[in-house]
């Protein structure tokens, strides 16, 4: 038998291209590095050619992933622990998906700690949330206002900070002689270059992005900029992006897609080819792609909102602008009661694009290495890994498992 730490994870797939998926991967690759831990995960969130177990050539059996459609369901969890016996059960993504998983609580607690990666993205404090946050054993949180949330509504559970990572030997800057070939290879040349790498949803704002990019153009000319924008043209949960472009007369390639999924190296390519990029949802857990870019030394504008504010200013100095929504709205469902928007507004953004379009190229390379600087102390690999280990070694010496199994009293039914 194994002396490792072993943890089932739920999330989305790990070799997925998403930002739950990748900074699972970079979790569990961090652990894995130390030596002492095993992991089994359910790859869930996208469709899978098969539901057989798969094995990365370079872990071997210390991480197995088994493809499940959604997160999986209540039976197939209870099986997993069951045939496994983890050390702990892992999961992440927007708690509003793991209603099912916080159902069986006291069937799995009794066994294992639960630990929740949460991502919430804005106020107001969701007090429909304490019950799942009150059925884990710990919550750490990707961004601070999601730990100022976890803490408020839910002062008696544990929890703690632990910001996203990024690759800093992939995401880096480039020398200038490369991303000139680069953008010349392009038709970009000497154009003001625009990134937007995100999915194409309603709360991401893609199609305010082009039409308010338009505007943009109409100050500086046509000719003096591009916008790259790394998404599909059509989603469901999103715009029609070419028929956005088709209305406003953007045919002449003033609008560039980047439809393809791509390695990070190819990534780190097209933020360094970048003068800026932008992120301007109304609701933000953390931003994955924004803070890739600052990583690769590119400065970045955002919309002031859950975890995108912890990356564009250290407190003291902006990394790139940070625009203060002007406006809110509470939108809601069924699963989600109540949450608000954070909405930036058109002379907002277009003062912002202009604002860097005027620095000098000195000036933004400048910024951008200031904001290299800042990636790489506050959001690096090392420092993500070590919190990760310190918590679950934390977790297993205070909690336990199985026969140790340590503070948590499962509900007693006393027959009289």
């Amino acid at each position: 038998m194994s002396d490792k730490i072993k943890i089932f994870t739920i999330s989305d797939h790990p070799l997925s291209p998403s930002g739950v998926g990748t900074q699972t991967k970079y979790m569990i690759e961090g652990m894995l590095k130390t030596g002492k831990y095993q992991f089994v995960s359910f790859g869930g969130a996208i469709k899978h050619p098969t539901h057989e177990a798969q094995r990365t050539e370079q872990w071997g059996d210390d991480w197995i992933i088994w493809p499940v459609d959604g997160y999986g369901n209540q039976d197939m969890v209870r099986a997993m622990i069951q045939q496994q016996r983890p050390d702990i059960l892992w999961f992440m993504t927007d708690p509003r998906f793991y209603d099912w998983l916080w159902a069986i609580e006291n069937e799995i607690r009794c066994h294992v700690p639960m630990v929740y990666y949460h991502v919430w993205d804005n106020y107001p404090y969701p007090s429909f949330n304490t019950p799942f946050y009150n059925s884990n054993d710990h919550v750490a949180c990707i961004s601070k206002l999601t730990h100022d949330i976890v803490q408020t509504v839910a002062p008696n559970t544990d929890s703690s900070y632990i910001p996203h990572a990024v690759d800093g030997d992939i995401f880096k800057p480039y020398d200038d002689e490369q991303v000139v070939r680069w953008r010349k290879e392009k038709g970009l040349d000497d154009k003001f270059v625009i990134f937007w790498n995100s999915r194409n949803a309603r709360r991401k704002q893609s199609g305010s992005l082009i039409w308010w990019f338009k505007a943009f153009l109409d100050k500086v000319g046509s000719e003096n900029a591009t916008l790259i924008m790394h998404t599909d043209t059509k989603d469901v949960h999103g715009q029609d992006l070419e028929a956005i472009i088709n209305e406003l007369g953007l045919t002449n390639g003033e609008v560039m897609f980047s439809r393809q999924k791509v390695e990070s190296k190819d990534l780190a390519v097209m933020y360094n080819m970048a003068d800026v990029t932008c992120c301007i949802s109304d609701a933000e857990g953390f931003g994955l792609s924004t803070l890739e870019s600052l990583s690769s030394g590119t400065p970045i504008i955002v919309t002031m909102t859950g975890g995108l504010q912890d990356q564009v200013t250290d407190g003291e100095q902006f990394f790139g602008i940070g625009l203060e929504p002007v406006s809110k709205a509470i939108i809601g469902s069924q699963q989600v009661p109540f949450i608000y928007e954070d909405r930036i507004n058109e002379e907002q953004f277009v003062g912002a694009l202009s604002q860097i379009y005027e620095m000098t190229r000195e000036e933004r390379t400048a910024l951008g290495a200031k904001g290299r600087a800042w990636s790489q102390k506050q959001f690096n690999f090392d420092d993500y890994a070590q919190r990760w280990d310190d918590l679950f070694t934390s977790i297993v010496e205070k909690s336990g498992s199985w026969g140790d199994r340590k503070n948590y009293s499962s509900y007693e039914v006393k027959v009289f």
